[in-house]
């Protein structure tokens, strides 16, 4: 969770040191926008790849050396400190936090059975929050302080700190992808066979997933970049505030995907299928954000807009650790890490876009205020078509069934296929529930 708050602080610095920096280098909105987006350029790339490396060496390396990549990579930005060196500082930043959304869930899930990774994923989900609720307040005094730069400089602090500490303290879990690996040499099934990422890509559950979250995502970088800059320009509110301000969405955020997972894990242990306690569940959430979003040029109270703002965002990311636990439920054990990275990278595109695309909005309307809403109204429309898309699209149960079916029929050569995940392929979840009840016996 920690390791996550530092990502996404990573990523919210920009929207911290916007202002002052564009004051310094003479930047126009569009140039803040394409910094936002440019970040995203190699994050896809890398997030791809990340998954599989992550399935064939263990997750604590992975995590270490990323970790020490985002701190040497905010070097340019210190020495420099031109628009050119933060152009190539942020590419080199997103390029080494491509694969961190899905890997810290992969550690994480490495701990607990399936039955019960919903909750846990929303307190490692949930770093996010914190980085705006603690780390961007504080940072923002920090810039107020010393200069832009110093942000930076921070931020470079605290990763390596977290690396030495995650040296000595970072170990893979029972039910990690490294310890699958071990039991299945252990019991002479060290050739188990590979489903395709492109078969499982190809399912329904996955590819609306990514439809659902697309503009979920486009709008979580959009509030990193600029939502400090829209309550300075657009609402009126004075810099030191607008850092402040910043916080409320994450709160909101925090609390629905904490309260959410933990009523859903409650649900699924109880026997209710994936599709309903993760999939309508999401479903509902994207309705709700979507309409808050949607509505926010027709308000005209700045408390009003805060209000619709702060709610639509908070339901909006609670639905991330949900998909993330029902994409490893239609996914082989053996193949959690490059499955859930590859659906992450693919929504997280929507990054490459989103920043640039309000920026030039921005620029492009009469004034801060109408460019602002106006990407936000476009955001909440996306969200709604998302919503409609995951519920005619997901069902965990019947494509994890559709998987094991597709591996009965071609596997001739008498390997095994991952029996942790497929032993039982019904409508439901019995199987993670009883393993549980017996590890908490």
């Amino acid at each position: 969770m920690i390791l996550h708050t530092v990502n996404f602080a990573d990523k919210a610095v920009l929207g911290v040191v916007a202002r002052p920096m564009a004051e310094d280098l003479g930047l126009s909105n569009a140039d803040i926008g394409l910094l936002g987006s440019v970040f995203y350029v190699l994050f896809v790339v890398t997030g791809l790849l990340g998954g599989f490396i992550a399935d064939r060496v263990k997750i604590v390396w992975v995590l270490l050396t990323m970790a020490l990549l985002w701190s040497l990579v905010q070097i340019p930005i210190l020495l420099v400190g031109t628009f050119g060196a933060l152009i190539v500082s942020r590419i080199l930043l997103g390029a080494a936090e491509g694969p961190a959304a899905s890997l810290v869930n992969v550690a994480v899930f490495g701990w607990f059975p399936k039955s019960k990774r919903g909750f846990p994923s929303a307190v490692v989900s949930s770093g996010s929050s914190v980085a705006k609720i603690l780390v961007v307040p504080a940072l923002t005094v920090v810039v107020a302080t010393f200069g832009w730069k110093s942000a930076f400089f921070t931020m470079m602090v605290v990763g390596v700190i977290w690396a030495v500490v995650w040296f000595f303290v970072g170990k893979d879990g029972p039910y990690s992808v490294n310890s699958a690996r071990e039991r299945a040499k252990a019991s002479g099934q060290a050739n188990v066979k590979r489903v395709s990422i492109l078969r499982i890509a190809a399912l329904p559950t996955f590819w609306g997933g990514v439809l659902g979250l697309f503009a979920i995502y486009g709008m979580v970088t959009v509030v990193l970049t600029w939502l400090p800059s829209y309550f300075e320009e657009g609402l009126g509110y004075s810099r030191i505030n607008s850092g402040l301000l910043f916080a409320l969405p994450s709160v909101a955020g925090m609390g629905a995907m904490l309260l959410g997972s933990f009523v859903t894990d409650r649900l699924s242990v109880r026997g209710m299928t994936v599709r309903a306690s993760r999939g309508m569940v999401s479903v509902a959430a994207l309705l709700l954000c979507g309409a808050c979003l949607a509505v926010i040029p027709f308000v005209g109270p700045s408390w009003a807009v805060v209000t619709l703002l702060v709610t639509g965002y908070g339901i909006g990311v609670g639905v991330l650790p949900l998909m993330f636990v029902a994409i490893t439920h239609i996914s082989p054990e053996r193949q959690v890490a490059s499955t859930l990275g590859v659906f992450v990278a693919l929504f997280q595109s929507s990054g490459i876009v989103a920043p640039w695309l309000t920026g030039y909005l921005v620029d492009a309307a009469p004034t801060p205020v109408d460019g602002y809403t106006s990407a936000f109204q476009l955001l909440g429309v996306l969200t709604l078509v998302g919503a409609v898309v995951m519920f005619l699209t997901i069902n965990p149960e019947r494509d994890r069934a559709r998987i094991a079916r597709i591996d009965a029929l071609t596997d001739a050569d008498g390997s095994v296929e991952d029996s942790e995940l497929y032993a039982a392929s019904s409508r439901r979840e019995p199987a993670a529930s009883d393993e549980s009840r017996r590890e908490d016996s």
